[in-house]
């Protein structure tokens, strides 16, 4: 009796399949490009804003592996991911309405922190879809589709607030308002981004498990579920957290770092009494998967970490740096600054721009010299765009490390889970892709918690230097990648 072959997609199918990431990454882009320009909007200062942008990333530590655990184990009558990401589309579209009508500035961190959940509601199962839905051979074409995809909801949501100021709706306001074109940008993101989920999930019949056991490329779709592992070094965590909370409170350092510590602690106390109940519950599972990670994963992990430390202080502060280096600007009321704010939305446009065509480029290159150093060449070219924002002071060639970020993004949306789904068992996509994303969640949080203090030390009222510290990152990525072992 022959095994059934998963059926290769389609281009329409593939494009069904991904055309969700094309909203989710558009209120991405707007989240990225114009979240640090409200904030300060309403009165945050330029220190003060990695810590602002906390809210998201420690709601990331436990929706993702939650998520993603969830999702491999849900069927119903709508699927097995798409319940998932149409939640968090619909609570995405909720954040991005009230994210610019808010003239509180604690209310807009509240929102944006309903938005990055949300998003990771709605990001994290469309990963695994990908796998669900597509045979090994076909996966590489897959996330390079969803890649374009992601550019290209990107480039739209970077560029909105400055299309609506070129259509006659004003890009500045009085202090403590947000500008209509930002406002305007937000509305059609909510639109866009329940529109696009949507299409997939209205467009796309998922597996069922019993289809996905049969498949003779997914043979361990029908394993058991192995034996819970309880790792024994929740003391050296609950240690670590503490000693980090006594050097802040001894030696008065930035208190963001207390959330830092906490986290440890909090995360060492779980695995303790995990190991000491001998749970078998939810958490207990993602625990001991977290253990047992494969290799490769936990290779890729570390330049994982790197690279989204990188990426993170980009967002955050490529606003500050660009409107006061090259347009001169501080005043976050004034023409200067809001021209500058609108520049930073071209340049981040442009760079996704550049990464939905690398996206098809790179899969070639990887199969001439394989995905691992693919990913290097892109890691790279992103350490290299970092040193150029640091000395460049023209607006328009600022475009020239964008387009080398936008070869590095193209690389990271794609490369990794291309290389990650090649080691990982298949009935297990969503919780690994899931515990895979931490260390996208973990920078984010050391840079919301650790970056305003080693600004206010080290480089006060100079944003420019953090992009030093961005491409010392990414280099340490590359070199990370290095030790990455290639899977056939």
């Amino acid at each position: 009796m022959n095994t059934p072959q998963k059926p290769a997609q389609t281009f329409w199918g593939l494009w069904n399949t991904s055309f969700g990431f094309f909203g989710i990454q558009l209120a991405f882009a707007l989240q990225n490009a114009n979240v640090s320009r409200i904030f300060q909007a309403l009165g945050s200062k330029v220190d003060d804003l990695a810590f602002l942008w906390i809210a998201g990333p420690v709601t990331g530590l436990v929706v993702q592996p939650l998520i993603g655990h969830w999702s491999d184990r849900t069927w119903g009558r709508f699927g097995r991911r798409r319940p998932y990401f149409v939640a968090g589309a619909v609570l995405a579209a909720l954040a991005l309405l009230g994210l610019p009508n808010t003239p509180l500035l604690i209310a807009a961190a509240l929102f944006l922190w309903l938005l990055d959940a949300s998003l990771n509601v709605a990001m994290e199962p469309f990963r695994a879809f990908v796998g669900d839905m597509t045979p090994p051979h076909q996966r590489a074409q897959g996330f390079a589709l969803q890649t374009w995809f992601i550019g290209a909801g990107a480039v739209l949501g970077s560029l909105a607030p400055a299309a609506f100021n070129a259509l006659g709706i004003a890009n500045t306001a009085p202090e403590g308002v947000i500008p209509p074109s930002v406002r305007y940008s937000f509305y059609l993101g909510a639109f866009a981004m329940v529109a696009a989920v949507a299409w997939t999930a209205l467009r796309v019949r998922e597996y069922s498990p019993a289809e996905m056991a049969a498949f003779a490329d997914e043979p361990e779709a029908a394993a058991g579920h192995e034996p819970l592992v309880y790792p024994a070094r929740g003391p050296l965590w609950m240690l670590g957290g503490a000693a980090l909370l006594g050097v802040v409170l001894a030696l008065g350092l930035d208190k963001q770092l207390l959330v830092l510590g906490g986290g440890l602690v909090a995360f060492g106390l779980l695995q303790v009494v995990v190991r000491a109940r001998a749970s078998t519950g939810t958490l207990a599972q993602v625990i001991s998967d977290l253990a047992q990670m494969p290799r490769a994963m936990r290779q890729l992990a570390l330049a994982q970490f790197f690279t989204w430390v990188a990426l993170f202080i980009l967002w955050i502060y490529t606003t500050p740096v660009v409107t006061r280096e090259v347009f001169h600007a501080t005043d976050t009321s004034g023409a200067a600054y809001n021209a500058g704010a609108d520049w930073v939305g071209v340049m981040f446009a442009f760079y996704n721009g550049v990464a939905a065509l690398a996206a098809f480029a790179l899969p070639v290159l990887a199969r001439r010299i394989g995905n691992v150093r693919t990913h290097m060449v892109g890691l790279g070219a992103g350490a290299v765009a970092f040193l150029l924002l640091l000395v460049i002071r023209d607006a328009h060639l600022l475009l020239l490390p964008m387009a080398l970020v936008g070869v590095a993004w193209a690389s990271i949306l794609g490369m990794p889970y291309v290389i990650l789904t090649r080691v990982l068992p298949p009935r297990k996509f969503g919780i690994y892709i899931g515990l895979f994303n931490l260390f996208i969640v973990i920078p984010q949080l050391i840079v919301a918690t650790a970056m305003g203090g080693v600004m206010r030390s080290f480089f006060p009222d100079q944003p420019k230097w953090t992009m030093l510290v961005a491409a010392v990152v990414m280099a340490g990525a590359v070199i990370a990648m290095a030790r990455v072992e290639e899977q056939d």
